[in-house]
């Protein structure tokens, strides 16, 4: 049984701040968050943010949350914001993705 249909599954949502557009921070989420086996989502936002949702086990999206504060080599994070959520706003997502 896969950690996302499992009962301990969480979902959060992540607002990533810094130099994190145009240097392959969605890509390298992606990698790491299917490597992690979460389910979800990562998308630039007008102000310069990335918005990365995840859903799936608690611990896994707690070892995506310290990954987010690195980024990839040519990211500088400022700051990681979070919050948790209920659910996905599309639970039909089963698989990470960018958009």
């Amino acid at each position: 049984m896969s950690g996302r249909s499992s009962s301990t599954s969480a979902c959060r949502r992540f607002i990533v701040a810094g130099r994190v557009q145009g240097v392959a921070y969605r890509a390298w989420t992606c990698e790491q968050a299917v490597r992690l086996g979460l389910a979800g989502w990562a998308r630039n936002l007008r102000d310069g943010c990335v918005e990365v949702v995840a859903r799936g086990n608690p611990e896994a999206i707690e070892r995506l949350l310290v990954a987010l504060n690195d980024g990839p080599a040519a990211a500088r994070v400022t700051s990681v914001d979070e919050a948790p959520m209920e659910s996905a706003p599309d639970d039909a997502i089963r698989t990470f993705r960018i958009r």
